[in-house]
């Protein structure tokens, strides 16, 4: 048996504003989510994205905007009354609680009979396959299985919405791999909708539907893994999605999306979807896996002198840090081997060379309208 959650067709943030003493912290947020989708907020420490999910939960009053649940407005209920799960970062669990006990604490608050709560909560520990567990203590469980617990806690109440708040940050690196995958499943098997805050571009490719990338409070991009990872709209964007390399430029030519730049002591060749002309100040963006080390003389989109600086092997390829004459670092990723110290030429082709207004708010009209679910 399965836990179904509450159903509804379209949860849709309207112009969400939060202040905190003159000071914005989210502006404008507007964003149509579909029943069924998983959403990831993505942005460094202070972008906004864990006020905008304070703001859904409940947890903050709005300083302007409205949030809809098909069509009503449910921002004026408290926390409790808007039925939709949480999760944080802490778990939050009762301490003096067992497993079954934590995750029934919301049903029983919420007056459900007693044989109710008792096959709802074993179907929950089933879900989340904590069974041998279930008369444990928080204490005595790793955190994976806390927030296992957590998770359990937030979906047993059938919400129709699931909040959470960066719930992997603590885990070490072996757990946030298998509590992604734990995520995702039961998201898919639950039909959950849900909002989940990271920091982390990685998990928020692996586990979101759409991803909602915010930037001192504001939308830079809303948009599929695909989208983003493939058309950053801006160098903020492509930050966040693992372009790594980002160097500063003048323009010295551009035409139909082909841009020549000046940068890092020689000629760049590369692509752009905005609008640019001779003497602009751009950023360029390169992912580390685009860069290869090639004969000197080759050409390609760009090529750069430098000077292996750190190689670090990650198992089926190595990480590479260069530097120019200037002490610019540069990042590359592959098989190629070199060794500390060696003089090389890394290239890129063009295709995979990005160039972007260095000015963040040019073409902000354009990447900060919502999109479709069906983008």
């Amino acid at each position: 048996m399965t836990i179904e959650a509450s159903q509804f067709d379209t949860l849709h943030l309207d112009r969400l504003s939060r202040s905190f003493g003159g000071q914005t912290a989210l502006h404008g947020l507007d964003l149509t989510i579909e029943k069924g989708e998983f959403i990831a907020l993505l942005g460094p420490s202070g972008c906004g994205k864990s006020t905008a999910l304070n703001c859904v939960a409940g947890l903050l009053p709005l300083t302007g905007g409205q949030i809809l649940l098909d069509g009503r407005k449910v921002d004026h209920l408290p926390p409790e009354k808007r039925g939709f799960g949480m999760v944080f970062q802490n778990y939050a669990l009762f301490p003096h609680l067992s497993v079954e006990k934590n995750i029934a604490f919301g049903l029983q608050m919420r007056g459900v009979g007693r044989a109710e709560v008792k096959r709802r909560v074993a179907e929950a520990i089933d879900l989340v396959q904590l069974g041998e567990h279930a008369k444990k203590l928080p204490g005595q469980m790793s955190g994976g299985q806390q927030q296992r617990v957590a998770i359990a806690r937030a979906v047993v109440l059938r919400p129709p919405l699931v909040l959470m708040d960066e719930p992997l940050s603590n885990l070490d690196a072996k757990l946030r791999l298998e509590m992604r995958t734990e995520i995702r499943r039961l998201h898919q098997s639950l039909g959950l909708t849900t909002i989940y805050v990271t920091h982390d571009q990685e998990e928020a490719l692996s586990l979101a539907d759409r991803l909602v990338v915010l930037r001192l409070g504001e939308v830079q991009q809303v948009g599929t893994p695909q989208q983003l990872h493939e058309h950053p709209h801006n160098w903020h964007v492509a930050d966040f999605m693992g372009y790594r390399n980002l160097f500063d430029g003048t323009v010295e030519r551009a035409s139909d999306g082909a841009v020549t730049v000046s940068a890092l002591g020689t000629t760049v060749h590369g692509t752009t979807a905005t609008p640019l002309a001779a003497g602009d100040t751009v950023k360029i963006g390169i992912r580390p896996e685009d860069f290869e080390i090639i004969p000197a003389g080759d050409s390609g989109g760009v090529s750069i002198d430098a000077a292996i600086d750190v190689v670090e092997y990650q198992g089926r390829e190595f990480a590479v840090e260069a530097r120019t004459s200037d002490g610019v670092p540069i990042h590359m990723r592959g098989a190629s081997h070199p060794a500390p110290g060696d003089s090389v030429t890394l290239s890129a082709p063009s295709e995979r060379v990005l160039v972007f207004p260095r000015n963040l708010d040019a073409g902000a009209g354009a990447h900060r309208q919502p999109e479709s679910a069906s983008a």
